[in-house]
């Protein structure tokens, strides 16, 4: 069996966790100890990636330079990697500066129909000599022959491999069997999986894709994430090794950073709230809630109705202006109802 490659994405989709406010000394402690616990590469930036700071998807504490210098200092077994969405990040002003830098890896980003947006960034990481990899986000939106054809566009582009990125956490094992199945076998470039836990899913889909044939997994240690987190990296080592799955992670050191440097960058512990389960249920971005919560109170509806319709509607990041409109419609139903329950008296 090819060796498992593991993404560690604890200091990028972390970021979420704690609205992008890592610090320097949070970067570089846990680069210094992650470093020998045989993870393939460390994904470090804001939450959306290169170029992404900014009033609509949160302002980071640290600039990418910062970040990245200061993670590149300390990993010297481990590829520093980037995520890149294109429109948050350019090659100009972002990627190009990051690769002098000193990073290694670049995920490039996209949704999952629209991997043509990927060319050029893919392009240009290659022509660099560095991996490219793809990743096709809210992979529950599409049919799986959707996704080959994506995926393959990416392979084209000369991507290395790519992810299929559950990205709302809407997922379950038949759905992730299915999708990795069928690009393992239509592919010739390793295939991966992202998991986020809003159905309490994410160590099971994991599992799942690496039965499928995945030779990619991205997680995070805690579990450290957006929303209701992601596959939490030393849960799933232990459960590798109990299912006789040998990588090359040391699970005792996974542990270890998990317990004395993951803990240290969390406010509160990374659950599965209402919230968090019925954006799962719905298929939305969990990162939604904030703005939801507020629409729900401002308007007098329940936030879980407006995380339905949503859902209905295939809502994703970038249209959060729709939520404003689907909380006023629903209180505009919501009154309809009761105007129409008064007259029946």
């Amino acid at each position: 069996m090819n060796e498992i490659l593991f993404f560690d994405s604890t200091l990028r989709d972390g970021s979420h966790a704690v609205a992008h406010q890592l610090t320097v000394e949070n970067i570089r402690d846990y680069c210094a100890e992650i470093d020998s616990a045989g993870v393939y590469t460390v994904i470090v930036g804001h939450g959306n990636g290169l170029g992404a700071s900014s009033l609509q998807v949160g302002l980071s504490g640290l600039t990418d330079h910062q970040m990245l210098t200061t993670a590149r200092s300390q990993l010297k077994k481990t590829r520093l990697g980037v995520f890149l969405i294109p429109g948050f990040g350019t090659i100009k002003d972002d990627l190009a500066p990051a690769l002098e830098i000193g990073v290694d890896l670049v995920c490039v980003a996209a949704h999952c129909t629209e991997a043509d947006v990927t060319r050029q960034h893919i392009e240009y990481v290659r022509s660099k000599g560095k991996e490219a990899f793809g990743i096709l986000m809210m992979q529950h939106m599409t049919t799986k022959e959707r996704l080959l054809e994506e995926a393959l566009k990416m392979q084209e582009y000369g991507a290395l491999g790519v992810i299929l990125m559950d990205s709302a956490g809407a997922s379950l094992p038949d759905l992730v069997t299915e999708n990795i199945g069928r690009l393992v076998k239509g592919t010739n470039v390793k295939v991966g999986f992202h998991a986020h836990n809003n159905l309490g899913m994410a160590i099971a889909n994991s599992f799942a894709a690496i039965k499928a044939g995945a030779m990619i997994i991205d997680g995070t240690l805690r579990g450290f994430g957006a929303g209701a987190g992601n596959c939490q990296m030393e849960v799933l080592a232990g459960c590798l090794n109990k299912a006789g799955i040998e990588t090359e992670l040391d699970l005792y050191k996974l542990m270890d950073v998990s317990e004395h440097i993951a803990t240290t960058m969390m406010t509160k512990a990374q659950e599965i709230t209402s919230i968090g389960l019925i954006s799962g249920l719905a298929g939305v971005f969990s990162g939604f809630a904030t703005k939801v919560k507020v629409a729900a109170e401002r308007f007098g509806v329940d936030p879980r109705d407006i995380f339905m319709e949503l859902g209905k509607r295939k809502v994703v990041a970038g249209q959060e202006d729709f939520i404003t409109d689907v909380a006023i419609e629903l209180a505009e139903q919501k009154n309809e109802k009761a105007k129409n329950q008064d007259l029946s008296f």
